[in-house]
């Protein structure tokens, strides 16, 4: 059991969460701007029946023999308190501050403030542990020149939170209805907008295994059509390793076929009855070459088939070329001179700037190898006539590329088949060399690995034999 192990997240409820959260989260900054907006809306009718109450009771201020005279009627007195929800409450005050009329201890306005004669203003305030919104004015006295008198007219606020209240439920009880509304229609939204998905899912799942054609895009929403995209590039590489995996193993059955038929042939002669010595030991000779060969061909198809999967791809470091180049010629000597064969090595030394790449060092050797190995089979050599083949590092740090080479004196390759010999088990006709047709392959692969390039080309133009020249260009920019 693995501890912590993630859950696996669904599409559909991440969708459903980034969808609703950011809805009740709105939901009660909605309730608080309502709020707000409800509280101003429902102060102005209030504010204006104050202000037009303050300048009422201002046109009842009087100057009479020098002195401020306020006189209030009953009936206007009467009318002015006759409001059930709210207290209201008025003072009026003379020129001299003196007071006239209403409540004594009423909190005068800011002393800050800047006076403004026969312009009603606003302002909350306090009386008694109340909250009042007072409307207040200074009434300019002409007979007394620049003195004023001040008016003012206060409620609380009861009525204005009766009415803001209102308005809240007229507005946010609706929403109480039309939010799981939304809820719902946001859920059925995202169940139709996820059916292509569960419709693609049927498609693949009613595939045959074999069936490895690319999914149709066309059929399938815009932001999914990348997804499907990769998996038809999926689709593609892994039919083409199903196509190489089935060559490969026809390939293998074929190449080893022969040898099998021949150990099975040298084994049944050697079974003869009257079968001398000496026959049985040719006998056994055939089946030690066949057996040779045949586990010859086993590792080169092996070899084939760990370049062609790049299973040493990722175990990449610097490899110096040129002492890679030198250790396989050296262990290839004794097989050149069975043959008479003079092999040898020449250009950049060890440690040289230039001739480090970045690669695997056993893939590397076997595409030495494999290119000597080619040359060794097919450079005719005799005591008389040796044969020469040579091999060759050259490095331009410059220009960032290194160059080998593996040149011979044989009879060269025709130009019409210097790309079939890199196909697997092509083999040139006209020759009774033995091998098994996957050297060249293998090489182009490694090749292919290390983003190299191989070409072929004659190393005597125009003379008989033109010998050939394996040439594997590394590009060091694209380590």
């Amino acid at each position: 059991m693995k501890l912590f192990q993630r859950e696996q997240r669904s599409l559909f409820g991440e969708i459903l969460d980034w969808m609703l959260t950011p809805l009740l989260l709105l939901w009660p900054i909605s309730l608080v701007l309502t709020w707000l907006v409800a509280q101003s809306i429902a102060g102005k009718p209030f504010d204006r029946t104050l202000e037009y109450n303050a300048n009422a009771l201002a046109q009842l201020v009087r100057v009479e023999e020098q002195q401020v005279r306020f006189n209030l009627p009953l009936p206007a007195r009467q009318l002015l308190r006759s409001d059930d929800t709210d207290t209201v409450y008025y003072q009026v005050l003379g020129a001299r501050g003196e007071y006239l009329a209403g409540e004594r201890e009423f909190p005068p306005p800011s002393e800050e403030e800047i006076v403004a004669p026969g312009v009603v203003r606003l302002r909350d305030d306090k009386y008694q542990g109340m909250e009042l919104r007072v409307a207040y004015m200074w009434v300019p006295l002409e007979p007394l020149g620049a003195r004023l008198a001040l008016v003012q007219v206060a409620e609380t606020l009861d009525k204005r939170s009766i009415l803001a209240a209102e308005i809240i439920k007229g507005v946010m009880l609706p929403q109480f209805v039309t939010l799981p509304l939304a809820v719902l229609l946001v859920w059925l939204a995202l169940v139709q907008a996820l059916k292509p998905l569960n419709r693609l899912e049927e498609r693949i799942r009613a595939r045959r295994p074999d069936d490895l054609s690319p999914l149709d895009t066309q059929t399938v929403p815009q932001e999914v059509a990348p997804l499907v995209a990769s998996v038809n590039d999926l689709l593609l590489r892994l039919k083409d390793s199903i196509s190489t995996q089935k060559r490969f193993l026809a390939d293998a059955a074929h190449q080893l076929k022969t040898p099998l038929a021949g150990l099975r042939m040298q084994a049944d002669l050697a079974q003869r009855e009257g079968t001398s010595t000496e026959e049985l030991k040719q006998s056994l000779r055939q089946i030690g070459r066949s057996s040779i060969r045949a586990t010859h061909t086993v590792n080169q198809l092996l070899a084939l088939a760990r370049a062609e999967a790049g299973t040493t791809a990722m175990s990449r470091q610097p490899c110096d070329l040129a002492r890679i180049t030198m250790e396989v010629v050296q262990d290839s000597v004794p097989r050149a001179l069975d043959k008479y064969i003079d092999l040898g090595y020449e250009g950049a030394q060890p440690g040289v700037p230039g001739v480090t790449i970045e690669g695997n060092p056993t893939l590397l050797k076997e595409l030495v190898r494999n290119l000597l190995d080619n040359a060794i089979n097919y450079t005719p050599s005799t005591l008389e006539r040796p044969g020469v083949i040579t091999a060759r590092v050259l490095a331009d740090p410059f220009g960032k590329i290194v160059v080998l080479q593996v040149e011979d004196s044989g009879p060269g390759i025709p130009l019409n088949e210097r790309e079939l010999i890199f196909q697997p088990f092509y083999r040139a006709l006209g020759n009774d060399v033995d091998g098994s047709g996957l050297g060249l392959p293998i090489a182009q692969e490694i090749a292919q690995q290390h983003r190299a390039h191989i070409n072929v080309e004659d190393t005597r133009p125009g003379q008989t034999p033109p010998g050939s020249r394996f040439i594997v260009r590394f590009d060091l920019t694209t380590d």
